[in-house]
């Protein structure tokens, strides 16, 4: 099965200069929980926004850069497809961004796992649009705002119909 996993604001927004713009601690350890001992699919540009390679994952990193090299346990390929090749067919693989590879994988992907953040903000990367023609909601859970979390959010997941 192959999911995308994001956090995205009402207007779609996901960041700006490669950064999240919020700090949301229970879609981080929701991330993880997902993610954990599967592939996770991602460009470079979202590769290379962590501090290390995340642990018990398999990284897969889409760059158009020929030279491109980085540790061990991470992949390089040069395209969304080959991505996708790569990836054990049995296993739950997640696509994890940025904007262009969620553009790339929205028609590929069987399920959507999106936190709604319940905020409108400033960004240069957006996650398309999910056509309710095409998905359905199959799980919805808010979470309001805390001392920890400065917006609502709700954790929300779509299966393609």
């Amino acid at each position: 099965m192959l999911t995308i996993i994001a956090a995205a604001a009402e207007n779609n927004a996901l960041g700006k200069d490669n950064q999240l713009v919020w700090h949301l601690p229970d879609d981080f350890k929701r991330f993880k929980s997902l993610t954990s001992g599967h592939y996770i699919i991602m460009g470079r540009k979202t590769f290379e926004s962590f501090p290390k390679p995340l642990p018990n994952r398999t990284h897969v990193i889409i760059t158009r850069q020929a030279d491109y090299t980085v540790s061990e346990g991470c992949k390089v390929v040069s395209s969304l497809q080959e991505a996708i090749d790569f990836c054990p067919k049995d296993e739950e693989v997640f696509v994890i961004g940025g904007g262009q590879i969620y553009h790339q994988a929205i028609n590929l992907v069987d399920r959507i796992d999106l936190t709604r953040v319940h905020t409108t903000v400033e960004a240069d990367a957006f996650f398309p649009e999910i056509d309710l023609e095409k998905w359905q909601l199959i799980f919805e859970e808010f979470h309001s705002k805390d001392d920890q979390h400065v917006f609502d959010f709700t954790f929300t997941t779509y299966q393609r119909k």
